[in-house]
């Protein structure tokens, strides 16, 4: 992993620090960095640059709960209308021998409030399950891929930075390091998935909300709403763009992901397994992501 550039100046010659709020308020201060800079130069504000390649480092809040961690995200960069924001795009499963591991369902060690791939009541979940398959034999991890590669293309064009916490097949990073790696490296965070739910029409797209049980436990309760207003914000943009909103959105569903997210962060389900992902379909859906992110943060 390429060593993260240091970035603390003299104030007499940067001046105060740049400081990022998210829209309810959470604060990542980074130091003030030039990137206004073109191609191979430009910097994020937290001082990484294209290809940069991001692992899990041990000092981060929640790190030791992960179990499988030797992989690492890569960061990509804007290179004109930037936006000054940074987007985690988590392309969902991928990561070989992650359902053999388990990792804690929250930082507390409480039990999981809802079921999914580990069962309601267990305090240790599935560090990353291995997805569902679509009726037409595609795994779902395979179509998460493509679809975080044409979101990060679009993002991209938009002016966004884009953290790949997973940029290619598999990424030895379970759900608990992907959590932590977008909190310490990102402003917000998309998990991409399709729900694996049996039925045999299309059920539309919709988000995972937290479960009131967890709205009082940190670090969900200060940051649920965060989460629920970016989910709000991407269904918004789906729905602009066409796309069949399932009738019970959102979903409640206690999830590891948001049980350690410090950022707005949300896991989109964008249809099940009888959805149509043809590469037009990905395209036509990731333009209401990024609506829906312009809109976010005002955009």
């Amino acid at each position: 992993m390429k060593k993260r550039l240091a970035m603390i100046c003299a104030a007499s010659v940067l001046g105060i620090a740049a400081v990022n709020m998210s829209v309810f308020g959470s604060v990542n201060t980074y130091a003030a960095v030039d990137n206004t800079k073109s191609g191979s130069e430009i910097t994020t504000k937290n001082g990484y640059k294209n290809g940069d390649e991001i692992g899990l480092n041990s000092a981060w809040k929640y790190a030791d709960f992960s179990a499988i961690n030797s992989g690492k995200a890569v960061m990509y960069t804007a290179n004109s209308d930037r936006k000054n924001k940074i987007v985690a795009v988590n392309a969902g499963h991928g990561t070989k021998g992650g359902s053999d591991v388990k990792t804690y369902c929250h930082p507390d060690k409480s039990p999981k409030l809802t079921g999914g791939s580990t069962k309601a009541g267990a305090t240790m979940a599935t560090a990353v399950s291995g997805g569902m398959t679509f009726n037409d034999g595609t795994p779902e991890a395979k179509v998460t891929l493509q679809m975080a590669q044409i979101l990060k293309n679009k993002l991209l064009a938009a002016g966004y930075d884009v953290l790949m916490i997973r940029d290619d097949t598999d990424v030895q990073l379970d759900n608990v390091a992907r959590t932590v790696i977008a909190n310490n490296a990102a402003d917000i965070h998309v998990a991409l998935h399709w729900d694996g739910d049996g039925l045999k029409k299309i059920k539309g797209v919709f988000y995972m909300s937290v479960p009131d049980g967890l709205k009082s436990m940190e670090p969900v309760a200060s940051h649920w709403k965060e989460h629920e207003a970016l989910g709000d914000a991407l269904i918004a943009g789906l729905k602009a763009q066409g796309m069949k909103v399932w009738g019970s959105n959102p979903l409640d569903m206690d999830l590891t992901q948001t049980s350690y997210s410090t950022i707005p962060s949300v896991d989109i389900e964008l249809g099940n397994q009888c959805s149509n992902h043809s590469e037009s379909m990905l395209t036509q859906e990731a333009d209401g992501l990024v609506n829906g992110i312009n809109s976010f943060f005002g955009n």
